[in-house]
């Protein structure tokens, strides 16, 4: 298992989470907003600067409007192209 922070998996969840926050019409600081967290965070996460451990995960999941399960589906299905 790659702890890479550029892993193919890695680099499919950053697609994602950028893709569903432009789908969910949030800019980052709206969803930093939600997340109760700064504007950087965000922008840390989606360029890889940043992991989410699991609860940061369900978190960010729900501020985009998202079950974790299916945001976890929709990477994994970007992972294996």
């Amino acid at each position: 298992m790659s702890r890479s922070l550029r892993s193919p998996l890695h680099v499919s969840m950053m697609a994602v989470l950028r893709r569903e926050r432009g789908r969910s019409a949030l800019t980052q600081a709206e969803l930093a907003g939600r997340l109760r967290r700064p504007q950087s965070y965000v922008a840390k996460v989606e360029t890889g600067e940043r992991r989410l451990d699991v609860v940061e995960f369900v978190e960010y999941a729900r501020a985009l409007g998202l079950e974790p399960a299916r945001l976890l589906a929709l990477i994994l299905e970007g992972e294996q192209g």
